[in-house]
């Protein structure tokens, strides 16, 4: 069996290659771009050097012609297309990159599947963030709330979610899809809430930056998940009775503020009595999606997935992750 992640250098991306490289027989074929940094996937290095089930393949979803490619030289039985344009503050001031890369780069891996790999079982990853603004009587949000993008990034995944459906239903192809909540740990990007406070706690603990925390909005809701917990869940969404044309919610159970997630790492410092907090209003989107409540059940009803690693574990995981990039590489990361 042939599995092809397409974002395989990202957070979700590593993890989920690890996952299958230890649970599976299955040979794992990344697509990454030229540029992409490989500091995510150095536990597969030797497997990739190697040539022992883990490859890499060159290539950008906006190049029909590197991707049709790949996917004629596969064949991959599972498709997992995480690759995206992730940051929703980034995509205010690149809306058109974001819609190229989000909607475009789908349409063109389907095209591709449809013509190189129809049979394969494929799985768009959307986002939660297609929610929006839910109001207080609509939690927890099940998979018929209405959309209500709040973001360029988050209309991008709407198209992400229709494409994936529409290829389900005109081309009776294998696609699922999933609108994933908030999911964070280790190689958490660091323009997104938790992880930016995790970086900085570790840069103000080794004495590189004052110790004063830049943060933006904290008064947003939202569930979270372990990214390992993640993986496991997309990893059964393509195994355990996949039904073409589904989708799906996928979340965590631990649902608080992003003030509260805050104050957790903060409690988690070395120096917790000498930090301070400074609004910045950079860090402010122009409208949040300020209520992120999942209701999971009708994923955890079809696959019986529930997430295992509490809430304490994977803030701490992630602070623990920034303490080690920070010794390892300096202080050479931006604040933001």
């Amino acid at each position: 069996m042939k599995a092809l992640i397409t974002g395989i250098t990202g957070m979700v991306g590593s993890h989920l290659a690890e996952y299958l490289l230890k649970n599976t027989e299955w040979e794992i074929h990344g697509l990454i771009r030229w540029r992409s940094p490989l500091d995510n996937i150095h536990e597969l290095i030797k497997n990739i050097n190697n040539k022992e089930r883990v490859f890499l393949h060159y290539g950008d979803l906006r190049d029909p012609q590197s991707i049709n490619k790949i996917v004629s030289d596969i064949h991959p039985n599972y498709t997992f297309h995480l690759a995206a344009q992730s940051y929703p503050k980034t995509s205010f001031d690149a809306p058109l990159d974001t819609y190229e890369t989000n909607i475009s780069g789908t349409s063109t891996l389907l095209e591709a599947l449809k013509l190189y790999s129809k049979d394969s079982l494929i799985h768009i990853c959307a986002s939660s963030e297609v929610f929006g603004r839910v109001p207080k009587d609509k939690l927890p949000i099940n998979e018929e709330c209405s959309f209500h993008p709040a973001s360029p990034y988050a209309i991008s995944k709407v198209g992400t979610d229709l494409i994936g459906r529409f290829y389900a239903e005109a081309y009776e192809m294998k696609v699922i899809t999933t609108r994933m909540f908030t999911h964070t740990g280790p190689r958490r990007g660091d323009v997104f809430a938790e992880s930016t406070f995790a970086k900085q706690i570790a840069l103000a603990e080794a004495g590189m930056i004052e110790p004063i925390i830049k943060v933006g909005n904290l008064n947003s809701m939202r569930t979270i998940a372990d990214v390992r917990d993640a993986v496991r869940a997309y990893y059964m969404l393509l195994t355990v009775n996949p039904i073409p044309g589904e989708y799906y919610n996928i979340g965590g159970s631990h649902s608080c503020s992003i003030e509260k997630i805050l104050n957790d790492l903060l409690d988690l410092s070395k120096i917790k009595d000498k930090l301070k907090i400074e609004v910045e209003s950079d860090r402010l989107r122009p409208i949040d999606a300020d209520l992120q409540i999942p209701d999971t059940s009708k994923f955890t009803n079809h696959t019986g997935w529930e997430p295992k690693i509490p809430y304490e574990q994977t803030i701490s995981d992630l602070l623990n992750f920034w303490r080690d990039q920070v010794e390892k590489n300096g202080g050479n990361y931006l604040t933001r």
